[in-house]
């Protein structure tokens, strides 16, 4: 299983997607059609991004021991070493060469996009609880706008709206600012505009300035992950203009923009999705829906089956839709329950494919699942806090609005899908093989409230480096043991950069967790405080890094990928039984920060792991974690929760209970 690349954002900040050129604006460019009208354009800075660097053999050889320190005994280590040092002066040596004379070839990507879509698109495990991650919104602030149809209605037509501003080149590039104060300002941004796109990047680059690569962008709407034997595609049909909407398992199709592009007004969008919830339609006997769940060469069969049964027409609607609205039936109770209900749900109500769905309950509870081949967690975050504001701050419809007088029975088309034995049986087993395994899927969550942000830094800590020594600390009091640990970091500081890993388990975390766990009467608060701070210095240092592509995992990655496409026996280094364990990621985990953002989620990669999605707010820890038998997320949470009362104590000078 493949580790989840969700939701870390450039370490600093967040990040961005191409392809289109910038359009003109069309007729359509009255009040309400776009989010923002950047006088910089979109892709301003695509054509002058850095490449991603491929680092030296020698430093990937060096940080991929220094990972693997803490999980091997002194004689597992030796081999390692061994295995290492040949593969770094014979075949490994070879390989890097050939890759990057085959990167001096291919100027316009980054060595890494290449076999990161092939490793997506290959793996044919399920995308449901292998792939895919959710994020969920906060509530809307006004209480009276989280009506399911309002909400509905107000987050359609933002996402569309940000569809136009993408497409017309006036939604404004994704840039960090190290100096706002001289960056993001008015002034900049009128001289930078006129600063050719070759050169555009440079100019941010001498005010501090750093543009993010944007080139997934284009997938988010009107896309769909293809089932094909061995390997998936990819499909977008830009020129579409329908929604998808499902509810009860049932399809529904209308257009929500018009002919000339421009958005159909709110207020019929809203009148075809109270239709949609007024129709009183039984959930269909056999749901298609739940083929997406499947196996995906055995999906790849089964919708070769649908297309020839004459199901081609409605299918590309379904593919081309420009997103995936999701209405579900039910409030939501808990937020162990909104974890679920995004992360899978029944299987009824859910285009997996589909780039994104857009779920939202009937309380008004919203959330974005979306398919992980396509692009990071960073492209689907600047989406969903656009949308988040501005379905917010300048909603479309009011809980007083009335629907528009228009006859959806024309407008709304249900579409229904002709099913063969052959099919009704795919669906059938699909249905046995989801729900088996939904029910193996444990999630559970806890806010730690003791502190966070404010006072870790006050205490000179990367809040985030506290977060994953607490991680370290749960699984050795639980476990008794150090595990292959991965966090994910975006490169989008690089043309068409992807993820790097961070390796949270560290000699020095794993000092700090043995000193706090097993012996923590040995030493004083001084020394604990000092063992943290070793941590966090060292763990700023691999994000750092990674955020600058200086990561092993990718490198590695591409030589072996390398080899595979050359038809090289694999060399050693992979073969050696240490490579397969700290790829094994027992702990993933991911985090993310944003006003819009309630809480996200994911499966464990492996089956005996624990998916770990986390934020450290400014005065608190939200962490959320999921399971398998055999894996108690409750009391994994319970120890982390044990393990920052520990260092909170310990920053406090209090002395550490066992």
């Amino acid at each position: 299983m493949v580790p989840r690349l969700l939701l870390r954002a450039w370490p600093w900040g967040p990040a961005v997607g191409p392809g289109a050129p910038s359009r003109p604006l069309s007729a359509g460019s009255g009040p309400g059609q776009y989010l923002q009208r950047s006088i910089v354009p979109t892709m301003h800075y695509q054509d002058s991004l850095p490449r991603l660097p491929i680092p030296k053999l020698e430093d990937t050889i060096k940080r991929y021991l220094s990972a693997q320190k803490p999980l091997l005994d002194d004689g597992q280590f030796r081999k390692t070493e061994q295995f290492c040092k040949s593969f770094e002066n014979g075949i490994g040596k070879e390989l890097h060469e050939q890759l990057v004379a085959l990167d001096k070839q291919n100027k316009h990507t980054s060595y890494i996009s290449g076999p990161w879509f092939d490793m997506y698109l290959s793996a044919r495990d399920s995308v449901v609880l292998n792939f895919n991650p959710f994020m969920a919104f906060n509530p809307d602030p006004k209480s009276e706008y989280n009506d399911q149809l309002t909400r509905a209605t107000n987050m359609t037509v933002s996402a569309i709206r940000f569809l136009k501003t993408l497409r017309a080149g006036l939604l404004e590039p994704e840039v960090f600012h190290l100096n706002p104060a001289k960056s993001d300002t008015i002034t900049f941004k009128r001289l930078i505009r006129f600063v050719p796109s070759s050169l555009s990047w440079y100019g941010a680059y001498l005010v501090n300035a750093y543009p993010l690569d944007m080139s997934q962008y284009f997938r988010l709407f009107n896309s769909t992950r293809l089932p094909k034997p061995s390997r998936d595609e990819l499909f977008t049909d830009d020129k579409a203009r329908h929604l998808l909407v499902l509810r009860k398992g049932n399809f529904y199709i209308f257009d929500v923009l018009d002919q000339d592009g421009n958005i159909v007004s709110p207020l019929e969008i809203q009148a075809h999705l109270k239709y949609i919830l007024s129709d009183s339609s039984p959930a269909p006997e056999f749901p298609l829906a739940y083929l997406t769940s499947e196996n995906r060469d055995t999906w790849a069969e089964l919708r070769q089956k649908l297309m020839s049964s004459g199901n081609e027409e409605n299918l590309r609607k379904v593919d081309s839709a420009v997103f995936c609205l999701c209405l579900d039936d039910f409030p939501i109770k808990d937020l162990v329950h909104l974890s679920h209900n995004m992360l899978h749900g029944d299987g009824t109500n859910r285009w997996f494919d589909k780039s994104f769905n857009l779920i939202i309950a009937k309380d008004g509870s919203t959330a974005v699942h979306f398919e992980h081949s396509w692009g990071d967690g960073v492209a689907v975050l600047r989406f969903f806090n656009e949308v988040f504001k501005d379905s917010t701050q300048t909603p479309a419809v009011t809980p007083q609005s009335q629907p528009a007088t228009t006859d959806s029975t024309v407008t709304v088309q249900k579409l229904n899908f002709k099913l063969t034995d052959a099919l009704k049986t795919g669906i059938t087993a699909a249905k046995e093989k989801f729900d088996a395994t939904m029910k193996t899927l444990t999630i559970d969550c806890v806010q730690f409230q003791r502190g966070g942000k404010e006072f870790l830094k006050k205490q000179k800590l990367s809040p985030d480096a506290v977060a994953q020594l607490a991680f370290q600390m749960a699984f050795l009091r639980q476990y008794g043991q150090t595990v292959a640990t991965y966090e994910s970091c975006s490169t989008a500081a690089f043309k068409h950069g992807r993820t790097e890993t961070i390796r949270p388990a560290s000699i020095y975390t794993k000092r700090c967790s043995e000193a706090f766990v097993r012996e923590p009467s040995r030493h004083s608060a001084g020394e604990l405080q000092q063992m943290m701070v070793e941590c966090s210095k060292y763990h700023g240092q691999l994000t750092k890094a990674a955020a600058m592509g200086q990561g092993f995992d990718r490198h590695l990655f591409a030589l072996r990928h390398l080899a595979a496409a050359k038809g090289i026996i694999l060399p050693e280094l992979y073969l050696d039984p240490a490579y397969g364990q700290i790829n094994h990621n027992v702990l993933s985990t991911s985090t993310l920060s944003s006003p819009a953002v309630n809480l996200g989620g994911f499966a464990p990669v492996v089956s005996d792991g624990f998916g770990v999605g986390y934020a450290v707010h400014d005065n608190w820890i939200g962490c959320n974690v999921s399971s398998y038998p055999g894996r108690n997320a409750r009391e994994f949470l319970q120890c982390v929760e044990k393990a920052l009362e520990d260092m909170f104590d310990a920053l406090e000078g209090k002395s550490i209970k066992s």
